[in-house]
């Protein structure tokens, strides 16, 4: 039997790399090739051409290669790239549109990974605060290393326990990240009490999209500002992904919290590898790049012309046109869509999501942590993403992930994909 072009071509990576991949999330069936993408699709190395709602986990708030992002990085690569020493134009002109735009903002400083950013941001609360210990939420993610790759996508047994995310990680990270439960802001003040004047900081997705989009209770994160104040700790927002995608001064600007740090990447350089942590200027101070400073902050790569091109293009993109208005639009759009198919057919499923994010759940109630997704047929959810990649809509095929509408996206494109949703329910169910 002949195999096709991307199983054959998922063979020759496996004998390359562990796995064929180079994240491990990414290693999922069907095992695709991608050699092409543009806009709203992407494109495999068959010729089969998918309409992306993964949008690499959520980077493309405008589209795939776009003209003007892609246009920008070209013209700064003509005349500069990497200096190793000490400023460029693109860094300077970047570092104040964000501090224009994000409340908690005062200083930035860029880097290339979320990961990099969340490190950052907990070693300098934990040198503001002289504390070792760290809240984080069930489910949330903020990144592969030590300080906060526990307790997130646990086996619903672990819940709440122990539950390292690697093999090879420091015990003392480990026992010094405390979980809490999102929603539940007694949980989170008894962790302070129990841990009086230990507690560095409280890290949080404002909306936890790890695990789809898990939306706060009105209250929730105003509460996680006032018990930091009191507990003389640093609150920080991890805005990776709902950062310049929900809106240019992220979310922390909706539900009008400001946070001590923030952290930002994806969305804001379109795809292109960026990322920042951002805060008040009387803890920024603390990083050594400024003379005096003792937490060390470093990366070769660190306000690469790239990054930073690309960062300041797609900003100026939703300053000069209705990025915003118009994914937020047809987000809801997409859910309205879903819900009433959901009704017609009389599915036992609920659509939630925020701006140009969504996610369907096979439950009857909308969750308010990770522990209320025990209730969701992940089976379902997994069988349901297969059926529509024969449709040509590519959402991640995986349990509890989210999607994502870009700028590039229209209205006959959620159309066609509404089609393609209720013929597969239909098939379904």
């Amino acid at each position: 039997m002949t195999k096709n072009k991307n199983a054959k071509m998922y063979e020759e990576a496996n004998i390359y790399s562990p796995g064929g991949v180079h994240t491990s999330i990414r290693n999922v069936e069907p095992h695709l090739i991608f050699k092409e993408a543009s806009g709203p699709y992407i494109t495999d190395v068959e010729g089969n051409r998918y309409i992306d709602y993964q949008a690499a986990f959520g980077p493309f708030v405008l589209g795939h290669n776009y003209t003007y992002v892609n246009q920008k990085v070209i013209e700064a690569i003509e005349r500069t790239d990497l200096f190793g020493v000490g400023t460029t134009d693109l860094e300077i002109a970047l570092a104040k549109k964000i501090c224009e735009y994000v409340p908690s903002s005062e200083q930035v400083l860029f880097c290339n990974s979320g990961s990099e950013a969340t490190y950052h941001a907990i070693r300098l609360a934990r040198a503001v605060t002289d504390s070792p210990k760290l809240i984080k939420f069930q489910g949330c993610y903020h990144g592969w290393h030590d300080y906060v790759a526990r307790n997130m996508l646990s086996d619903w047994d672990k819940i709440g326990k122990r539950d390292p995310g690697s093999a090879g990680m420091l015990e003392e990270a480990i026992d010094n990240t405390l979980v809490c439960r999102f929603n539940d802001l007694e949980d989170v003040e008894q962790t302070l009490k129990q841990n009086n004047g230990e507690v560095a900081a409280i890290i949080v997705e404002p909306i936890p999209h790890n695990i789809g989009c898990v939306l706060p209770d009105d209250g929730f994160l105003q509460g996680l500002r006032k018990l930091c104040n009191d507990y003389h700790a640093l609150l920080i927002f991890d805005e990776v992904i709902t950062g310049f995608r929900h809106g240019m001064g992220g979310y922390q600007k909706i539900c009008n919290v400001t946070p001590d740090l923030t952290t930002l990447g994806k969305a804001m350089a379109n795809g292109y590898p960026m990322a920042a942590v951002a805060g008040k200027k009387k803890y920024m101070a603390r990083y050594n790049t400024q003379p005096g400073g003792d937490v060390w902050f470093a990366g070769t790569y660190n306000g690469h012309a790239v990054g930073t091109a690309a960062s300041l293009a797609t900003i100026e993109m939703m300053e000069k046109e209705p990025v915003h208005d118009h994914i937020f639009r047809l987000g809801d759009k997409m859910r309205t869509g879903i819900q009433d198919i959901h009704k017609r057919l009389g599915i036992n499923a609920i659509v939630t999501g925020f701006g140009s994010v969504w996610t369907t759940y096979f439950m009857d109630t909308l969750p308010r942590n990770y522990g209320d997704l025990k209730q969701n047929d992940g089976e379902m959810y997994v069988a349901y993403r297969k059926k529509l990649l024969e449709k040509g809509i590519f959402k991640m095929p995986m349990n509890l992930k989210r999607n994502h509408i870009s700028y590039s996206h229209t209205d006959e494109i959620i159309d066609q994909t509404l089609e393609a949703i209720d013929f597969v329910l239909r098939e379904l169910y």
